[in-house]
């Protein structure tokens, strides 16, 4: 028996939620025998009290991408798919990720830690910047500044999320994202965004002028070789089973890493399974090989 574990306490509850429901479906249309489950943030006791062998985990945000759920699953040895405990809460938090792949050698851009109870360190990297939440997804609280006396305004969006923040260099580019798939990156997605100036919740989530493509645009090299930077981070984060890695590339076709996604979206919107379609994988094999990854 699954589990499918969705909706949660985050500020993505709504599309974990969404996803969830796609999933359970998915795995109905297959007689796989399931429920779900809407875990809203003090209700494990429930969960615990039913029989289950297998936790499919479409948790967004903080307790379901940060390494709390799975915690909680693993001290039960209770099976779950996706990445650990520990490699979900690097991954969750931007910083401690981008120091690991900076160790790695990855291509980042350039970025400050900035925590609500100390002062701002010089910023020695060229405006604009990105101001974002260090634990925080589907690009909840992120801002863009482009002149100093936006700066205020947007850490208080950012600090409404999170106590820590990240300022990172704004690359101007075209964004792209790599999902992998057991440890095999899939085919790269190429995002435009027509009416926002970067891929926010509303561009991911609402816009219907946000389009997706697959083939990207890229050629078979440039393909190739963003597809090994992202299996590279991922196994460098120590994530497993499946996930996403979203990438910036410049003007001068520098690629520079964004983040990593341990439990990426499965909505009608979401990247996975265009990536997988374009493998050849429809939703049904999709969750199926999630599944068959633990």
């Amino acid at each position: 028996m699954i589990a499918i574990l969705m909706g949660g306490n985050s500020a993505e509850r709504d599309v974990s939620l969404e996803s969830g429901k796609a999933v359970y479906q998915s795995l109905i249309r297959q007689n796989i025998a399931c429920f779900a489950f809407d875990w809203q943030g003090d209700n494990l006791s429930e969960l615990w009290s039913k029989k289950f062998d297998l936790a499919f985990i479409i948790l967004h945000g903080r307790g379901g991408e940060d390494g709390y759920i799975q915690q909680q699953l693993e001290k039960r040895g209770i099976a779950h798919t996706g990445s650990d405990a520990e490699s979900s809460a690097n991954s969750m938090n931007k910083h401690l990720s981008k120091q690991i792949w900076q160790q790695s050698g990855l291509p980042l851009a350039d970025s400050i830690l900035v925590e609500r109870t100390s002062a701002l360190a010089d910023i020695h990297f060229a405006l604009p910047w990105a101001v974002k939440p260090v634990c925080e997804g589907s690009s909840i609280g992120i801002s863009k500044v482009e002149k100093i006396s936006d700066l205020d305004k947007a850490l208080a969006l950012a600090w409404k999320y999170d106590d820590q923040v990240l300022i990172e260099q704004w690359i101007a580019g075209n964004e792209y994202t790599v999902a992998i798939l057991g440890n095999k990156p899939l085919p790269v997605v190429k995002i435009i965004v027509s009416d926002q100036s970067f891929y926010s919740y509303t561009a991911k989530y609402r816009s219907a002028n946000t389009q997706y493509f697959c083939p990207c645009g890229l050629n078979e090299q440039q393909e190739l070789h963003l597809q090994q930077i992202a299996l590279k981070a991922f196994n460098a984060i120590g994530a497993r089973g499946w996930g996403r890695i979203d990438f910036i590339i410049d003007e001068k076709n520098q690629p520079y890493l964004l983040e990593i996604n341990t439990v990426p979206g499965m909505t009608s919107h979401s990247l996975v399974p265009i990536a997988a379609k374009a493998e050849g994988l429809c939703f049904n094999q999709l969750t199926k090989r999630i599944i068959n990854e633990v």
